[in-house]
């Protein structure tokens, strides 16, 4: 079938906040007395939804904190969150030459949904989106199928005729479990080229970054 629709993950595909995230994570751990934790381990710790990350950064010695730091955490986020806001190269061009070949563009994520519109309206992406899906839109998150089963309803389309592209195994496995028709991975974001092709969260293809993406997804979407 011809790909209509491509799905994409936001941080550490589209978006590079971790500098944000990192910052987050290092103000939770100064509120409750505790050192701050480099980016390595934050970017080890996301990408399964906020209070996964924080349970990991906070570690089974202080898990019990984690309701607490979920408020702390959002709320210095809330206020804070544009600042170190930046596209990665070539993630502006990929969206607007979808586009232009009539491609439905959508953010499906696991970043809280409010804040994934937010930033996505501050960089300038809504032209080209259908819409914005994130964590606390719906009870799930990736790679629950019924989030991917969701995310095609939301977005009128199936399956058969999607791509998602992203940087991690939960994207992996959100377009595996949702037989998705193939699943596009970056190494820009949390995992390498191993990680995203070992057994049982296998992408179809992976590419380094956006700009090497780019022709062969145009490619697949002009041959479809």
């Amino acid at each position: 079938m011809p790909i209509r629709t491509v799905l994409f993950d936001l941080d550490g595909t589209l978006l590079d906040h971790f500098a944000a995230i990192h910052r987050s994570h290092c103000h939770v751990r100064r509120h409750f007395g505790l050192p701050e934790v480099t980016r390595d381990e934050v970017m080890r710790a996301v990408g399964g939804g906020l209070p996964e990350a924080l349970a990991k950064i906070l570690g089974p010695t202080h898990r019990h904190l984690l309701d607490q730091a979920v408020v702390v955490y959002r709320s210095y986020w809330d206020a804070t969150m544009l600042d170190d806001a930046v596209l990665f190269p070539g993630a502006l061009e990929l969206l607007a030459a979808l586009r232009g070949a009539d491609v439905r563009l959508a953010v499906f994520t696991n970043k809280h949904g409010s804040s994934a519109r937010q930033v996505c309206s501050h960089l300038g992406l809504d032209p080209f989106l259908a819409g914005v899906l994130g964590a606390s839109d719906t009870p799930w998150l990736k790679p629950d199928p019924a989030f991917t089963a969701h995310a095609l309803a939301l977005f009128n389309t199936t399956a058969a005729e999607t791509v998602l592209v992203g940087d991690s195994p939960w994207d992996v496995l959100a377009a595996g479990r949702g037989d998705l028709a193939a699943c596009y991975a970056v190494t820009t974001g949390t995992h390498t080229a191993a990680e995203l092709i070992e057994v049982g969260a296998r992408a179809d293809r992976v590419f380094p970054d956006c700009h090497a993406l780019a022709p062969v997804l145009l490619d697949a979407v002009n041959k479809s």
